[in-house]
């Protein structure tokens, strides 16, 4: 079976979570895993004063939950029908929410069980509807979905670029990524009435998906004098973008804006605007 995401055409294997007895899904002992973790460790961790700016000299980006979101606007009505909240405030956290559960399971690129389950289960959908509603999530939730622009994040981009940082863009796509971020007045590649980016690095275009490090060797040539050390890589995925960033040797950055993972081991943010200082 296979299903189209931001993140290219994927193989899986049962879709959504579904209950089996009394045999719990795979989401569901992730959810509850995760959610038992959470309560076992301390937060206060620092989160937001970790990350010097003077630590790096370019950045790249990911863009799924780091300057696009799947659409609030488009998901919200489509899950208050299972009796999920339809607010955008509450479908932005419903995403970390699921990239969380999707981190501790250390799910692959092609899984998505346990981010459906808690990004229905973050929006208010009842027990007995989730397992529907993670279906339903699964079926829409394509590529071309990944729209909604972060406002604040698109800002920021504006403003390290008016700083004179390099920056860039490495993402694991369909093709499609470098027309939606023009679409939804992100940034385009070189001059334009939109944000210039160095390079938009679309997985479906090279042929390597992260975590594989090599993934990061089509945008470095775009960022010639800078040492890999000194190149930032922000995204919202532990196995994926931290895992990726670190094996190619940049400085791995998570956006973590409500401190999911307060034990971790790697630099985090709660947004962009704190790359400018």
């Amino acid at each position: 079976m296979t299903r189209l995401g931001l993140n290219g055409i994927s193989r899986i294997g049962s879709g959504a979570p579904r209950a089996s007895g009394r045999k719990k899904s795979r989401g569901l002992r992730t959810l509850e895993g995760y959610a038992a973790y959470r309560r076992g460790v301390q937060h206060g961790t620092g989160l937001g004063d970790l990350v010097d700016p003077t630590s790096f000299d370019a950045v790249l980006f990911d863009v799924g939950g780091v300057l696009l979101l799947p659409d609030p606007t488009v998901l919200g009505p489509l899950l208050t029908y299972y009796g999920g909240e339809g607010s955008v405030a509450i479908h932005r956290r419903a995403h970390y929410a699921g990239m969380a559960a999707k981190s501790f399971a250390g799910s692959e690129e092609a899984l998505w069980d346990e981010y459906n389950l808690a990004y229905v289960t973050t929006v208010g959908v009842p027990p007995s509807e989730r397992d529907a509603a993670a279906q339903m999530l699964h079926r829409t939730r394509s590529a071309w979905l990944w729209r909604w622009p972060i406002p604040e994040h698109v800002a920021a981009l504006r403003a390290l670029h008016e700083r004179g940082t390099p920056i860039g863009i490495v993402s694991n796509a369909s093709g499609q990524i470098e027309e939606v971020l023009r679409r939804s007045g992100v940034c385009q590649q070189g001059a334009g009435p939109l944000t210039p980016v160095r390079v938009i690095v679309d997985s479906h275009h090279v042929g390597v998906v992260k975590p594989d490090p090599a993934i990061f060797d089509h945008a470095l040539s775009a960022f010639d004098g800078i040492a890999r050390d000194r190149i930032a890589y922000v995204g919202d995925s532990v196995t994926m973008d931290i895992g990726g960033a670190r094996a190619a040797g940049l400085l791995a950055i998570l956006l973590d804006p409500h401190d999911d993972h307060p034990d971790a081991d790697h630099l985090r943010i709660r947004s962009l605007a704190e790359l400018l200082g």
